[in-house]
């Protein structure tokens, strides 16, 4: 039987599992706020990598990036209503600038010192930029504006669980102001498929990519989009969303300006946004029982070197030869950037340092002794694979110039092995299913998470949608999103309603 490298596995328990990773891999730890973590260095660098690649495919698409005020005013939130209602239990108020002694040894805001207007802590910024885009949007040659800010924000939430759902957590929001809603509604689209192609090809996470229902919409929006990736336990994860917000939010902050007519129209906008969030759905989309497994694309070092040192007369020629081989490896690109390759000269033992970068996730890790220097090697672990098939571990011997002429590839083919596995357990956890007696049938189990189903969906709405959105909570199920591109059979029934389906939806359990 494998010793794997945690104290817990997935099928033992996968919430403890989760919080393993976390921990085991330096991704993040408490910071003494509830809801608020600390993010290590590993866990930063890879929030790194992730704003690197999708803020040079943001600005590809013609977007600018700028920065917003962390406080809004309270008024800016009350002129949309259905805005502020959807955020107006998670939002942080300030209401004081100045504290005081209350002369027991401890301080309490002034009264004196109470704000005219309470300052509400960043929840998103639609509110604050539509007041900016009123003043710098007066005709229709000041359109389109394209703007994106990388911030912080915060959402009062009363369960909180590490990069998946906490208080304040880091992200990029998109927000534009169109002349027409054909515009609007491409710009809401474009967006998403950046999420997509970012997801795929950087995260090597496979997503389904769909409208949201009524009911799941953005707060004050006309039309919400997601990207939803497949967790291991088989639970659905949101990792991504663009919305289409019409005038709605024009209307509330005067967003208007003269068309070629010289008549004044409301702009068109949206607003999208990705954030750590993504680095909780990476843990439990590539995570296994030894820890983190991240894809080369998006993991700080790609290459980690660790000579085994041994105090002796042998150590000065080993970091000389493992200092050659970073080297050489630096000079090579894969993946369309330079290979990164650190060389891990910590004072501790080779296990114990090889084990830390296995518990990590670094794609490749190689190990040098005075026997692999003899002999022109090095002794390779990829991280996608960690295990011969008689379950020790898959430390292979390769001449040096060999993997320094394979490493490119290898790379490669780890990012591609990754998303493989992925996808597999993604298309084998959707089912069909016909009725609802199927799906209690499917998800009876309240503790196993079987995947998701695709039923058939007549796109209900109001007091109808509520009924069974209250149905699906039995069962502790969400509507995710409906895939763009699919319909229903002309046949079809909707599972829900019984009236004659237009589209199919995903159902499933989520984070």
């Amino acid at each position: 039987m494998i010793k794997h490298a945690l104290p817990v596995t997935r099928d033992a328990d996968f919430a403890a599992w989760y919080q393993a990773v976390i921990t085991e891999a330096d991704m993040a730890e408490e910071s003494g706020v509830r809801g608020c973590m600390v993010i290590r260095p590993w866990g930063y660098g890879i929030w790194e990598r992730i704003q690197r690649l999708l803020d040079d495919r943001i600005k590809a698409t013609g977007h600018d990036n700028c920065y917003f005020p962390l406080f809004i005013p309270l008024s800016y939130f009350e002129k949309e209503a259905e805005h502020v209602d959807g955020f107006a239990k998670e939002m942080a108020v300030v209401t004081h600038h100045r504290l005081i002694a209350d002369g027991k040894g401890g301080l309490v805001p002034d009264p004196s010192a109470k704000l005219e207007e309470p300052l509400v802590v960043r929840p998103t910024s639609e509110t604050v930029i539509g007041v900016a885009f009123a003043r710098w949007v007066q005709s229709w040659r000041d359109l389109p504006v394209l703007i994106n800010q990388w911030a912080n924000v915060v959402r009062w939430e009363m369960r909180t669980r590490m990069f998946l759902r906490t208080a304040e957590f880091l992200w990029q929001e998109g927000h534009t102001a169109h002349a027409t809603e054909a515009e609007a509604r491409e710009e809401t689209l474009r967006m998403v498929e950046v999420y997509r192609d970012f997801a795929e090809t950087c995260v090597a996470m496979p997503v389904i990519v769909g409208e949201k229902p009524e009911n799941e919409r953005f707060p004050g929006a006309v039309g919400t989009w997601s990207i939803e990736a497949m967790m291991q336990d088989g639970k659905a994860l949101q990792a991504g969303t663009s919305h289409f917000l019409g005038t709605n939010f024009s209307s509330a902050q005067g967003i208007r300006f003269q068309n070629k007519d010289g008549q004044l129209e409301l702009a068109q906008t949206t607003s999208w946004g990705m954030s750590t969030r993504m680095i909780g759905g990476l843990i439990m989309v590539h995570g296994d029982d030894d820890g983190l497994r991240v894809p080369p694309r998006i993991a700080p070092w790609q290459i980690v070197i660790v000579p085994m040192l041994r105090d002796n007369d042998e150590d000065e020629a080993l970091i000389a030869y493992a200092k050659d081989i970073q080297s050489n490896l630096s000079t090579l690109t894969a993946l369309g950037e330079p290979v990164r390759a650190l060389l891990d000269l910590k004072p501790a033992k080779p296990a114990t340092k090889r084990w830390g970068w296995v518990k990590k996730g670094a794609p490749i890790v190689i190990e040098i002794g005075g026997r692999d220097m003899a002999g022109g090697n090095v002794s390779m672990i990829r991280r996608d694979r960690l295990y011969r098939d008689d379950g020790k571990l898959d430390s292979q011997v390769v001449l040096r110039g060999n993997f320094e002429a394979d490493a490119p590839q290898l790379l490669a083919d780890i990012q591609q092995a990754l998303f493989d596995q992925a996808d597999a357990r993604l298309k084998a956890n959707i089912a069909p299913v016909s009725d609802w007696s199927a799906i209690e049938a499917m998800f009876a189990d309240g503790q196993r998470n079987p995947g998701w189903a695709d039923v058939a969906w007549s796109k209900p709405t109001g007091t109808v949608l509520d009924a069974i959105v209250e149905r699906l909570k039995a069962l502790k199920l969400t509507l995710r999103n409906v895939p763009i591109g699919q319909t229903a059979h002309p046949d079809a029934a909707c599972i829900f309603a019984g009236d004659p389906a237009v589209e199919r939806v995903l159902v499933g359990r989520a984070y």
